[in-house]
């Protein structure tokens, strides 16, 4: 194979026992747009968590990380895909021409799918202009020249081409969903094939028959999406020829419509199975009509709050029932949508954030049986069992209970999931108590009342927890603006009792409306001034960890004061993480003076991994500190080897985060709070900067030839680098030799 960059994380994760048990073929998407329509990106943030295994052909990079030709992107892609991977081929393929090769590799052996990214020019222009250190060298001024120029040969993929599936996205949200769509496919998972997500289209552009006309959407249907085959197309078109008539494409719900970029990614989130239709044996025509039903009912009464209805397979029967039925309906796919993956692990293998979650149970309330009811107890512990007992011993067909999901419960530190609804629906199952003997009449009813039921329990949750999650916060912040006024004046007291209630009131309510809608809820926001940082289920691993290191695994070192473990996605060879044991410290920005003495706890547990780790690699050079703003909560000090061989260091944040005044010193931390009672902290912005050598500051346009620079470079570590403990090297040894 070509010498080239693969952007691979090739995990295996193992395959659920009610999952298919055959490996899918391998699948090639051709991602299309111009530059800075996101194509790099969304090749790394899908690979980074996928179970599936992928290879990313860059054209940018695949000549030992510089720019290659097509048809090295060629040969890789097809050595890939013989190996059995899957292949990204991120290039911009904007014309058919661009994009035949590609469609020959392998024939049939290989499923062929294609993700337009066709974002408006004016945000590609933006992207492109402003963006520093690309692989391709393509930023600055010149770029916007060649995005214009390119956007004007543009000609959209169509299914005539050989494609089995095309997504195309037009904003935002559009990118996201096939994101997740992606990410949440395993190794033998299999996408539907058709066209997805094109606004403003029919059938007649997806054959190519006429050229692109811009119409204006159907009537009550936003985002226009067509999920049918070739065949289908073909077919229909060829009956609007005969009678004339316009064909309008209806929405069918995106799928995962979530992500860490999208406006409703922190919306409080419910994710149901299908209720009585496994162990209950309902019908399953009549299930998907009332969960339609009842969806279209309560979607707009449940506010930013969204409906995600669940099942293990993408080729779920009830899932294609409701899809093709929702379709007919004018209902916002950002607020419902369906979803493939396991109800118990969505976020940690599916990447969708999920409060609660409905379980399908027992009129017992009891573990065991089988399907979701047994995957839940399991997977929530305990924990469950002894909170539901809380609550209630029994529950009747048509009813739901809510349940909170203590934080002990594994479910909850893994999942981020808060809440368990029970829900009992109608059984027709005659090996089942209480079976309806194929009464539908009595059966609908008591189907309908345990949708409503769950939906209920669902919006009295979202209620609760946007009440608590604003007193909380009001609370928070005023406690911050009293820090701040009494800081300013030395008498802190004073100050407080100075701060009048209508200023407060008037600070708060900024305050909240800067934060968005989603106050309070598990979004993962920016820190600075008076606003507080509002953690996402994913950020909150190492406060649980830290809180809790019996539950863990991972931890090389504890003790009352700190844990120790190694950082899941090193940025060097040698990086592991010491956390504080201390309720209440977040972050750096937390520390006062009272935390000296752990601070200097913290560095002298790293100083001595350092020195382990120096007496099996003397060349190694380590520095310790923290990041101004961290992305995760808990108090942590980096120890990270300068040599950042590593393949997780993929982006210019990455580097600059460990490279740049964003990263403290442990040693000037320790300094500052002991004199001043608080570090001084680098906002964001740092990291946006040009990329230098951590050496010799040489530039660098992006990661691939720094990697290749700083493997060899032998400067001298900046002057600054060398004074005060801040560098850590082996006794007798020069750190720049």
């Amino acid at each position: 194979m070509e010498a080239m960059e693969i952007d691979c994380e090739a995990n295996s994760g193992g395959k659920d026992e009610a999952k298919e048990q055959w490996t899918a073929k391998p699948v090639m998407v051709l991602l299309v747009g111009a530059p800075g329509s996101g194509k790099s990106t969304f090749c790394d943030l899908v690979m980074r968590v996928s179970t599936r295994p992928w290879v990313r052909i860059c054209q940018d990079t695949i000549g030992n990380g510089k720019a290659g030709t097509k048809n090295q992107c060629l040969t890789g892609a097809a050595s890939a895909l013989k190996e059995g991977k899957s292949v990204f081929i991120d290039r911009c393929n904007l014309d058919r021409e661009q994009r035949a090769d590609f469609m020959k590799l392998l024939g049939p052996e290989v499923e062929k799918h294609a993700v337009a990214l066709d974002l408006p020019a004016k945000l590609c222009i933006s992207r492109s202009v402003k963006r520093t250190g690309h692989e391709g060298n393509l930023q600055g001024g010149k770029a916007a020249a060649v995005v214009n120029r390119m956007l004007q040969k543009k000609e959209l993929p169509k299914l005539n081409e050989g494609y089995t599936r095309i997504t195309v996205c037009q904003d935002e949200n559009d990118v996201q969903a096939a994101i997740n769509t992606y990410t949440a496919l395993g190794p033998s998972d299999k996408l539907p094939p058709g066209f997805f997500g094109q606004k403003n289209s029919d059938a007649k552009v997806q054959l190519g028959i006429m050229k692109f006309l811009k119409k204006k959407d159907p009537p009550g249907c936003s985002d226009t999406v067509m999920n049918v085959s070739p065949e289908d197309i073909q077919s229909r078109a060829t009956k609007e020829k005969d009678s004339n008539q316009v064909l309008e494409s209806c929405e069918e719900p995106k799928k995962a419509s979530v992500g860490s970029s999208i406006s409703l990614e922190n919306a409080p989130t419910l994710a149901f199975p299908s209720i009585s239709t496994a162990d209950f044996h309902f019908n399953l025509e009549k299930a998907s009509d009332i969960i339609v039903e009842k969806v279209e009912e309560y979607v707009n009464k449940l506010g930013n709050a969204r409906l995600v209805l669940v099942d293990l397979s993408q080729n779920s029967k009830i899932l294609s029932l409701v899809r093709a039925k929702v379709a007919e309906k004018n209902i916002d796919s950002k607020k419902f949508f369906t979803f493939a993956g396991n109800i118990t692990k969505l976020y940690s293998e599916g990447g969708l954030h999920c409060n609660a979650i409905a379980n399908a149970t027992n009129w017992r309330l009891k573990p065991g049986g089988g399907g979701v009811n047994a995957a839940i107890f399991s997977a929530a512990g305990s924990a469950l069992e002894t909170a539901t007992k809380a609550k209630a011993g029994s529950l009747s067909s048509g009813k739901a209970i809510v349940v909170p999901l203590p934080s002990s419960s594994p479910l909850h530190s893994r999942e981020g999931v808060t809440h368990v609804i029970h829900v009992l629906g109608p059984n027709m199952n005659p090996q089942r108590p209480n079976c309806l003997n194929n009464d539908y009449i009595k059966g609908c009813k008591i189907l309908r009342e345990a949708y409503s039921s769950l939906f209920d329990g669902f919006a009295s949750i979202v209620r609760t927890q946007g009440e608590s999650c604003k007193y909380n916060l009001e609370k928070e912040f005023k406690g911050e603006v009293q820090r701040e006024q009494g800081s300013r004046n030395g008498d802190q007291k004073a100050k407080r009792e100075a701060v009048s209630e209508v200023d407060m009131n008037k600070k708060y309510k900024s305050f909240v409306k800067e934060l968005g809608p989603n106050v309070g809820s598990s979004g993962d926001g920016n820190t600075g001034g008076q606003t507080r940082k509002a953690w996402g289920a994913w950020a909150q691993a190492l406060y649980d960890t830290a809180m809790h290191p019996e539950r863990h695994k991972n931890i090389i070192e504890m003790s009352d004061d700190v844990v120790v473990l190694n950082d899941l996605y090193p940025k060097a060879q040698k990086h592991l993480l010491v956390l504080a044991r201390v309720e209440g410290l977040d972050r750096l920005e937390d520390v006062q003076k009272e935390h000296v003495t752990l601070l200097k706890t913290m560095h002298s547990v790293g100083l001595k991994w350092t020195e382990k780790f120096l007496s099996e690699n003397n060349s190694l050079i380590f520095r310790l500190g923290y990041h101004s703003v961290p992305s995760m909560r808990q108090l942590h000090l980096h120890v990270i080897s300068q040599d950042f061989d590593s393949n997780h260091l993929k982006n210019k944040k990455h580097w600059n985060s460990f490279t740049s005044p964003f990263f403290r010193d442990s040693v000037d931390v320790i300094d500052e709070v002991g004199q001043n009672g608080k570090a001084i902290l680098k906002d964001e912005n740092v990291l946006s900067m040009e990329l230098r050598c951590h050496r010799c500051r040489s530039a660098h346009p992006n990661i691939p030839r720094l990697k290749a620079h700083i493997s060899s470079c032998q400067a001298s570590f900046p002057a600054f680098l060398l004074q005060n403990g801040r560098l850590v090297f082996s006794e007798g040894k020069d750190a720049n030799s």
